[in-house]
């Protein structure tokens, strides 16, 4: 198993925040956006909220791979409806290069 952490930043508007916030539901979440992220090899994923930031933690299997991920999603529609969809609430963080999303984290501590 390996772990990744990852971040992004939400618009900072309590309106949006919370749209965002019920899309992420268990309730609401769409069943092809659920199969994609098992389907590429992530065996368990949460996302956390502080004020604005998001901060995702992935745990996957050996078949993971950020290139294999992005390849899947570029050739299924109803992720790119997602991500569209996404991009409303989301902004990149001011560090991010160019189309970056979410940003992978470096770990600096372990105990």
């Amino acid at each position: 198993m390996k772990k990744y952490c990852l971040a992004v930043d939400l618009v900072d508007n309590p309106e949006l925040i919370a749209e965002y916030e019920n899309w992420h539901k268990t309730e609401n979440a769409w069943p092809e956006i659920m199969k994609s992220i098992t389907d590429s090899g992530i065996n368990n994923m949460e996302i956390h909220r502080t004020g604005n930031r998001l901060f995702m933690i992935m745990e996957t299997d050996d078949s993971f791979s950020f290139d294999r991920k992005a390849a899947m999603d570029g050739s299924n529609q109803k992720v790119q409806e997602w991500e569209q969809l996404m991009w409303k609430f989301q902004q990149p963080l001011p560090w991010a290069k160019e189309g970056e999303k979410w940003v992978l984290m470096n770990k600096i501590f372990e105990l």
